[in-house]
């Protein structure tokens, strides 16, 4: 592993992130972010609040990220279509102006976010943990954007084949950790569980663990281009 991209999802954890980026710089890049579920009970300002920082902060982090729609019925019994669609709007124009990649979530809300972020105008995204339409999925490669595998790719049939369908040069691995996997035995994911994403893939694409890590890594240094040291760019 030659680094980690360390990911925010509201302005706690924002901060946490750079923190952590601080003491582990060269090897930790912070992306700071606002995430649809976090939106729920926060009031105009907070809202205001929350994108505000984001703004000041993403001139000297790697990507935007984590961002986007979430329309799982519990998310939208908090936060309205209408609300979330209008901040990934603004957060999507904001990394715009300031040239960075997008780490987006999609949860049953593909096509909505495909083209809201089509309509940003932003050029390097990837679709996280992505299990929507295949006709979605083929218009993030026809963008020219990225997927990344999660551990998911283990037992998500939905998951399976979008990892199984994506370019060799647009797939990513990650771990979204510390979120919960798992069906029969469940698990806590840390960042270490990379290594179940990359053999998963592997296995599921018929190629070697070593050629899909490389290939996979040059994708994750293609996506944050010049967000990256030149130590960083080196080892890959």
């Amino acid at each position: 592993m030659v680094g980690i991209i360390a990911v925010g999802t509201d302005m706690r954890s924002n901060e946490a992130t750079l923190s952590v980026a601080q003491t582990r710089r060269g090897y930790v890049y912070p992306a700071v972010g606002l995430h649809p579920c976090h939106l729920a009970g926060l009031d105009s300002a907070s809202i205001e609040a929350e994108i505000r920082f984001v703004e000041a902060h993403l001139g000297s982090v790697c990507a935007l990220g984590e961002v986007g729609l979430d329309y799982h019925k519990r998310t939208l019994v908090e936060v309205s279509r209408e609300t979330q669609q209008e901040v990934f709007s603004r957060l999507l124009a904001l990394a715009r102006a300031a040239d960075r990649p997008v780490l987006v979530h999609s949860r049953y809300a593909w096509t909505d976010a495909l083209r809201l972020v089509l309509e940003s105008g932003v050029s390097s995204v990837v679709f996280h943990w992505f299990t929507g339409f295949s006709s979605v999925l083929h218009g993030i490669m026809d963008a020219g954007f990225y997927v990344s595998a999660t551990p998911a790719v283990e037992y998500h049939e939905e998951h399976r084949r979008a990892v199984k369908t994506v370019s060799p040069e647009r797939l990513l691995l990650e771990t979204d950790a510390p979120v919960w996997y798992g069906r029969d035995v469940r698990y806590e994911a840390s960042p270490a569980d990379v290594v179940r994403s990359l053999r998963a893939s592997a296995q599921l694409r018929a190629v070697s663990e070593e050629a899909l890590a490389v290939t996979t890594t040059r994708a994750a240094r293609r996506l944050l281009g010049g967000t990256l040291s030149p130590v960083i760019e080196e080892g890959m």
